[in-house]
């Protein structure tokens, strides 16, 4: 495990890098990730390359025993190559400044000059011990941009899936509105057309294209380097960002995973609000199922394209991180090193302010790196998951080119499980659709809304193999090309829920209420679906007069397993009364007790179990253990835990 921060060198004056580098090695630093928006410096002009400064600097490092993440600088091309070949900007309706990702990642142009200053770069350091890894690009992301060169491949992407126009036709249902293509220079990227009139089987396909299209710009980079430089690993580094990617397939090529997190600096005052981080870390390792790394994290305010946010409360810089290596990050990095004097970033904080003089945030940063050390007992522990929550990103598209409801959220759904599985101290893996099910007790599949066969059968074969199943409202509404299916609501999942929806209510932010088998009460929004039971039973029903008295909630026995479907959106009360239940039915261990904002984690090896808590509220807690333990924080036994906010303690079970 270790610490590590980003350092732009090329921002400051070389009589710095030592001081800097001393400062880090005293501190506890083991990498820095440096290179990212450097390819001005590194060619300055066309041709012309200068690694004389990087050489410097690595070398530096390198005497300090700090390893060096070089990051590929395609994300910033330098303007003398925008102003010759202004082509790589792609269209003109994007906002487009030039300074950061801003390109068309299929211009032959761009993905040649990428090339070679990826093939420049690991080529000059082929060989030099000190690079511990290669990032690619900058939080690669499905761009959207629709220049003459996007639409050709899109065309071209699209006739290769479908064959023929009349094939394309087909799966769009393109009958509706005279939008028939009778040539394939008809066929538009759907930003061309308002809003109102974008095709979703036509958006659902051009979101699937850009995100192969950025796969295949990672995997070409990946392929550049990884010519020069065989045995260094190769990353990207991710991101829940603006255009949400196609996860597995951009990181399909890559050798680890690789995240930028910003955990919230204010814990929401609205209990309704799922803000834990834990979630975002377990959904990473999940992406391949093993270790990842944080490449850019919480150390500062930030400010560059609005107001300056609050400051970290005490305790989450550490806090975060060890959140984050709990749940399978092995590496974090800190997002700069000190904070920028000029440009947009320059109220983006890095761990030391303008004033340059050590601070409150520098005194926590280093405690951190000396506590690294008491976790190297972890190092060879890993994660076992008895639950799942599978994550569509077809499904998450979808939702986005067609919200449903106003406030109903895909991705908030996903949040409400794991937040209530990790509140009673169950792990937890965020896993793809078509991924093995088999070794897990319970799996929950929130708004499976777009289906392929293939993950369909993946379900059933989970259930009918012993499985308890949970699918929520919106499940089986479309087919994979985004289109609605003739059948009673949810499909091809009516026989395994035992069910059909005779009637949905897209109810918005007002509020209904459900009663369970037990008589609680608890309040649902966004949607409700009205259920049929066939060979279900009745787990809740709706109880405000609307709908009163007809199921909301259902449990079905099917083969050798159970499904359950929650046909509505509940509080965060409901889905924690609601997975209790699964837990203790499915036998997965159950903590209980635990107060509010309380996030347990285990982790293990042959020879011995370790359990974490930590504190992710904004108030100190008293936990008491079932029995004494070690705490190999404090290296004392322990019979009761006391954790300031945004403190954690890690004890052998």
């Amino acid at each position: 495990m270790r610490i590590g921060v980003d350092y732009y060198p090329e921002q400051w004056d070389r009589s710095m890098w030592e001081r800097d580098a001393e400062l880090m090695a005293r501190t506890g630093v083991k990498l820095v990730r440096i290179g990212g928006p450097a390819w001005l410096g590194i060619e300055p002009r066309e041709g012309e390359y200068n690694f004389s400064w990087l050489d410097e600097v690595i070398s530096i490092f390198s005497r300090y025993a700090i390893g060096i993440v070089i990051c590929m600088p395609t994300g910033c091309p330098p303007l003398w190559l925008y102003e010759k070949y202004p082509e790589i900007g792609g269209d003109d309706r994007r906002i487009n400044d030039r300074t950061r990702g801003h390109i068309c990642i299929n211009s032959p142009v761009f993905r040649e000059y990428a090339r070679k200053i990826n093939e420049k770069l690991a080529r000059h350091f082929s060989g030099n011990t000190a690079i511990a890894a290669w990032q690619i690009d900058n939080v690669p992301e499905p761009y959207q941009c629709c220049c003459d060169t996007c639409r050709g491949k899109f065309r071209e992407w699209l006739l290769e899936r479908y064959e023929t126009v009349e094939g394309i036709n087909k799966a769009f249902g393109n009958s509706i509105y005279s939008g028939g293509y009778s040539s394939i220079t008809q066929i538009q990227p759907p930003v061309d057309y308002p809003e109102e009139r974008q095709n979703p089987a036509l958006c659902l396909d051009w979101y699937r294209f850009i995100c192969d299209c950025m796969a295949d710009f990672v995997r070409d980079s990946m392929m550049t380097i990884r010519m020069e430089n065989p045995k260094v690993p190769v990353t990207a580094s991710m991101q829940f960002c603006e255009n949400i990617p196609d996860f597995y397939k951009i990181c399909n090529s890559l050798g680890f995973v690789s995240c930028d997190d910003y955990p919230p600096m204010k814990i929401p005052s609205d209990r309704e609000e799922y803000y834990s981080h834990a979630f975002h870390a377990d959904f990473v390792r999940g992406i391949k199922n093993r270790k990842f790394w944080i490449t850019e994290h919480i150390s500062r305010t930030s400010g560059s394209q609005s107001y300056i946010s609050p400051a970290p409360e005490q305790g989450m810089i550490m806090g975060y991180a060890l959140q984050a290596i709990v749940h399978g990050a092995d590496t974090v990095f800190y997002s700069r090193w000190r904070t920028a004097l000029t440009g947009a970033d320059m109220y983006s904080h890095g761990i030391f302010d303008h004033s340059n003089i050590p601070n409150r945030r520098f005194a926590e940063f280093s405690e951190l790196c000396r506590r690294i050390y008491q976790l190297k007992v972890l190092d060879d522990t890993y994660i076992s998951s008895d639950a799942a929550i599978i994550y569509s990103s077809e499904a998450d598209a979808a939702f986005r080119i067609q919200p449903q409801s106003e406030g109903f959220s895909y991705i908030k759904q996903l949040q409400a499980f794991h937040s209530a599985l990790t509140h009673f101290g169950a792990n937890v893996d965020v896993i793809p659709p078509d991924a093995d099910l088999s070794g897990y007790k319970l799996v929950i599949v929130p708004s499976l809304y777009v289906n392929r066969k293939s993950v369909t059968e993946n379900i059933y074969r989970y259930v009918i193999n012993g499985g308890t199943l949970v699918m929520t409202t919106r499940s089986g509404v479309k087919d994979g090309n985004n289109n609605c299916i003739i059948d009673i609501l949810p499909t091809v999942f009516k026989e395994l829920i035992g069910a059909e929806i005779t009637e949905f209510n897209p109810t918005g932010l007002s509020e209904q209420s459900i009663r369970d088998f037990a008589g609680n009460e608890f309040i649902c929004r966004y949607w409700c679906d009205i259920l049929r039971l066939t060979s279900a039973r009745a787990y809740a029903e709706y109880s405000s007069d609307v709908f009163s008295c007809m199921p909301a909630v259902t449990m079905n026995r099917y083969c050798g397993g159970v499904a359950y479907y929650v046909g509505t959106v509940c509080s965060r009360a409901f889905y924690e009364s609601f997975v209790s239940n699964l837990m203790m039915q499915t036998g997965i261990p159950k903590l209980k007790g635990l107060p509010e904002g309380i996030e347990v984690t285990t982790r293990k090896n042959s020879r011995d179990e370790y359990i974490c808590f930590f504190n992710n509220s904004g108030k100190s807690v008293s936990i008491p253990l079932p029995k004494p333990m070690y705490s190999i924080i404090n290296s004392t036994g322990r019979d009761r835990l006391e954790l300031r906010p945004f403190e954690m303690d890690i004890v052998r079970k």
